[in-house]
């Protein structure tokens, strides 16, 4: 929530060109985003042992590994925050290579000496130690010395909580059926799902950067020249998903066998209706992200009012595999025809 707003801030100083102001921003910024990540690692320590009951997490080793990926998600978040907002997308870009190359090595290595469920998962910590590399920019991000602009008035407080509840739609949106599953499912339905949305998740995972410079630009520059680009952007995004899931639907029988070793036809089902559930969900971010990027508030509050409903339906009536993918596809999309007509209605309003 917080890396949000610093970005969309930074972004829009940026865009005017307003070089002290933006240096006291960054400044200032900084300091927010320091206690920011020194808050959020004391929550994750206060909650994670409650949180991991709840959802059944049994074994300690693992809940461990989860609490060791989050504070390392949160610290390398602290950069990456600072330098989206820069618009420094090249090296961010090589920086994730990197973290994907780490991630693949580790897991390749490791997991076949130690083939655990907490060792598959250091490998995501082992990743986000590439985005360290940031830190070593920070003297070009700050070029001379700045008086700390307190970005804390009435406009950031109010963008803040409006990206709480984008933030928070997002999360129940693109995770809440995984939570779900590890409540209500068990051996292999448990496996067979999990498997599918391994696959099903990498859809609008694989196009989400688009989304991210899209939100970055609107954030700075709302010209119709930068307007133009921003939607060819958005195209890009949206046949993005749509070719994914083609793609994933129709291979997903051999993408399964060369992951697996071996068919499985249950996961092989599952994944046309996770599919189509990502690329509704995906449209449904990009909505979502567009209207704050936009300040279109009352719809970034929607969407996130939606999510919340969509996971506790979900909570409510997933409690098997069958229920779970019939009702995800018919919720996410009456989440975005809801969306769609009440965006339409604003834009309809101002012009």
């Amino acid at each position: 929530m917080l890396n949000m707003s610093v970005v969309h801030y930074i972004a829009h100083f940026r865009s005017r060109n307003d070089e002290a102001r933006l240096q006291g921003l960054l400044a200032g910024c900084q300091k927010l985003l320091l206690w920011a990540t020194v808050g959020g690692s004391l929550l994750a320590l206060a909650v994670w042992v409650p949180l991991g009951h709840f959802f059944d997490f049994q074994r300690t080793n693992l809940l461990f590994a989860v609490l060791v990926c989050l504070m390392m998600s949160l610290w390398s978040g602290f950069g990456v925050a600072l330098c989206q907002g820069m618009a420094w997308f090249k090296r961010m870009a090589v920086i994730s290579v990197v973290a994907v190359s780490f991630r693949l090595i580790f897991a390749w290595v490791m997991t076949r000496r130690y083939p655990t469920a907490w060792m598959a998962l250091s490998s995501s910590t082992v990743s986000f130690l590439a985005n360290f590399i940031l830190f070593y920019w920070w003297k070009d991000i700050f070029r001379h010395p700045a008086q700390r602009i307190s970005p804390w008035n009435r406009e950031f407080i109010q963008f803040l909580m409006v990206t709480g509840a984008t933030v928070g739609g997002t999360y129940f949106f693109t995770t809440g059926d995984s939570l779900v599953s590890k409540k209500y499912f068990v051996g292999g339905a448990l496996d067979a799902y999990q498997m599918a949305s391994k696959f099903g998740r990498a859809i609008p995972q694989a196009v989400l950067p688009l989304l991210i410079v899209t939100f970055t630009s609107r954030s700075g520059s709302k010209e119709t020249a930068a307007k133009t680009d921003q939607r060819i952007l958005l195209m890009l995004y949206a046949g993005g998903l749509a070719c994914g899931a083609a793609v994933l639907i129709l291979f997903r029988g051999l993408a399964l066998k060369l992951y697996l070793g071996q068919p499985n036809a249950a996961a092989a089902d599952m994944i046309i209706p996770f599919s189509f559930t990502m690329v509704l969900i995906g449209l449904n971010q990009a909505v979502g992200m567009w209207s704050l990027a936009d300040r279109t508030f009352k719809v970034a509050i929607l969407y996130g009012a939606l999510g919340l409903a969509y996971w506790v339906s979900l909570l409510l009536l997933g409690k098997t595999p069958q229920i779970l993918l019939l009702v995800m596809p018919i919720g996410a999309g009456i989440s975005f025809c809801v969306l769609c007509v009440c965006w339409l209605a604003g834009r309809a309003r101002k012009a």
